[in-house]
């Protein structure tokens, strides 16, 4: 059967710093896609300061980690993915923000209500990270247990969990002391948050969890193009 070829549409919504921690493994875990996948990708940054409402034209959306020149920005597009079905992975700042939005927009929660500090600062840190057994982010994952790095002071508000979960929004992913690192929403094609930073695994072929949402962003790509054509 003959495969479509598609470029597949990334968003990646921060303020790009390439001498950051964060950023520029941001840009080579892009780059490893293209290079084992064969994925043909079109990654556009996206200043926290220009975001609008609407993502539509994207089939991917990555909150990337802070610092933000506004962190509103990040909570509009979080929205906006989450409103358009837009795949979208959250990492470090990007799951704080993301879960944010979902908090007061759909749970009508305050929003500092939703985090706070971590007992002990996790910068810099390799944590142990549990996934839930047949969650999205256990399949992405392709396995029960992983070992993740974090640059992160902030961690989710365990007292605001259950209203969180009353709304839709799952929990997936603990540390070994229970405490929440992964959130995901089920009824959304791929919403995936987490505390830790994939891109920072040091791996030559990309994290399957930048993987995962790269492959779902491939498939709304397939869908827009697919639809064009019967049109």
């Amino acid at each position: 059967m003959h495969r479509m070829n598609v470029v597949t549409r990334l968003a990646l919504v921060g303020d790009q710093h390439l001498d950051d921690a964060a950023h520029a493994p941001v840009v080579r875990a892009i780059r490893g896609l293209t290079g084992s996948s064969g994925m043909t990708i079109d990654a556009t940054w996206i200043r926290t300061a220009k975001v609008d409402g609407s993502l539509d034209d994207y089939d991917g959306v990555w909150l990337v980690g802070s610092p933000y020149e506004t962190e509103s920005g990040v909570i509009t597009a979080a929205g906006a993915a989450r409103r358009g079905g837009i795949p979208l992975l959250g990492t470090c700042g990007g799951l704080q923000l993301a879960v944010i939005e979902f908090a007061m927009q759909v749970a009508g929660l305050a929003e500092e209500d939703i985090l706070t500090p971590l007992s002990c600062s996790v910068g810099g840190d390799e944590c142990v990270v549990l996934a839930t057994s047949g969650s999205l982010f256990e399949r992405a994952l392709g396995t029960r247990r992983t070992v993740e790095h974090y640059h992160c002071s902030y961690g989710l508000n365990p007292a605001t969990m259950q209203a969180l979960t009353a709304h839709g929004m799952r929990f997936t992913g603990v540390d070994e002391d229970g405490l929440i690192r992964v959130a995901e929403l089920p009824t959304h094609p791929f919403f995936l948050g987490t505390l830790f930073q994939p891109e920072l695994a040091e791996r030559t072929d990309p994290h399957p969890i930048i993987q995962a949402w790269a492959d779902a962003a491939l498939a709304r790509g397939r869908s827009r193009v697919r639809g064009r054509s019967l049109g």
